[in-house]
């Protein structure tokens, strides 16, 4: 294992956006040493869909594709409804008179689709090896059924391909990651052994409370500082191999295929296709989608911060222009977005004088 100097500051990057949205409500970067530095990454589902497939969702929402001669009804989970869009969002759109219902499963769609046959129900497919598996069983259900106006708008996403990503060429400066538990419940500890073997750098799974988000950095602290960078697990549900089911069932109905990511471009084989046996289910395909240019929001950061290029409170639009009531880019949307967990959690932290994300600060929110 190649080896490398230990450094002045420690940057340890929480991929998942719960985490991130766990790590600001608990007040943990307050309690960390100075020199180890946590930022975050690209594990927000919302947050790294590219722009191109919101504005897609929004035009299907509208009646745009004239390829479906049915009413359109949009499902989706709760955190896409009011991502902006170039022509606004899906809620927006909703108060227009667009069919859009937020579900709690992609089985939930399913349902939707067998109760209304005379609407063609799409499921926003987003998310990463946690939610995708629920996608596939909805697909296998659907295809088992014989329901002909059930599909998916694919987007689902691989986590290991992005860390990689943000690894190469040094984009980013990360010495070690806190992976998610819940995706690692599913693809196992070591899918994250590629990340360790070809740049040394830690991977250490961690549950969602408090306490096993600290046993996680402090086993990254303690493999950077005796030069032996693993990956491992300090959440016990997570095993090395991962779910076999949960696997086997991804690899059934999907198959890797290169994904375009917010702000990072196009990673190959990081996404998840509708393999062909299942492809009267996969929306794009079936109704042969002309995707819209997908521009990023004027003046929005959020790619930068997804990345940890930048912290929320860098970005000239952060709790000015950019609120959760006026959201400009999906980090401010998502229930795991890092502005939106800087904004609700640093305004606590700044209020109580104690560190936010930007460093010391008086009662009044002025850097000490």
């Amino acid at each position: 294992m190649a080896k490398y100097p230990r450094p002045a500051c420690l940057r340890i990057m929480e991929v998942c956006g719960t985490h991130t949205m766990s790590i600001a409500r608990a007040g943990l970067k307050s309690l960390l040493p100075e020199g180890l530095k946590l930022i975050s990454g690209p594990g927000c589902p919302v947050c790294v869909t590219c722009q191109s497939y919101i504005d897609q969702a929004i035009e299907l929402a509208g009646g745009g594709c004239r390829r479906i001669n049915k009413p359109v009804l949009i499902t989706t989970y709760g955190d896409m409804v009011r991502v902006p869009g170039r022509g606004g969002s899906l809620a927006s759109a909703r108060a227009c008179g667009a069919a859009v219902e937020v579900v709690y499963s992609a089985m939930q769609a399913v349902e939707l689709a067998r109760r209304n046959p005379d609407r063609e129900v799409i499921f926003l497919g987003v998310g990463f090896e946690t939610t995708a598996p629920g996608a596939a069983l909805a697909i296998r259900q659907a295809r088992s059924e014989g329901l002909k106006n059930y599909s998916v708008l694919g987007a689902h996403k691989l986590i290991v391909p992005a860390m990689l990503a943000l690894l190469e060429g040094k984009k980013s400066k990360i010495d070690g990651f806190l992976c998610p538990g819940h995706v690692s419940v599913i693809i196992g500890y070591r899918a994250y052994e590629p990340v360790v073997s070809r740049f040394s750098t830690p991977c250490v799974a961690a549950g969602f409370e408090a306490a096993s988000i600290l046993a996680g950095l402090v086993e990254i602290v303690h493999q950077v500082v005796s030069n032996a960078p693993r990956a491992c697990s300090v959440y016990p549900p997570v095993s090395p191999e991962g779910n076999p089911l949960a696997l086997a069932l991804l690899d059934e109905v999907f198959e890797p295929a290169d994904a375009d990511w917010r702000a990072i471009g196009v990673i190959p084989s990081s996404g998840l296709a509708i393999r062909p046996k299942y492809s009267a289910f996969d929306t794009a395909g079936r109704f042969e989608l002309d995707w819209p240019q997908g521009a990023e929001l004027a003046g929005c950061r959020c790619g930068e911060v997804i990345c940890g290029r930048c912290e929320p409170a860098d970005c000239g639009m952060f709790g000015g222009e950019c609120t959760p009531a006026n959201p400009h880019g999906p980090c401010m949307v998502s229930s795991e977005g890092a502005c939106s967990a800087a904004y609700k959690y640093g305004l606590l932290s700044r209020r109580s004088g104690f560190r936010s994300s930007g460093g010391l600060v008086d009662a009044t929110g002025r850097p000490i």
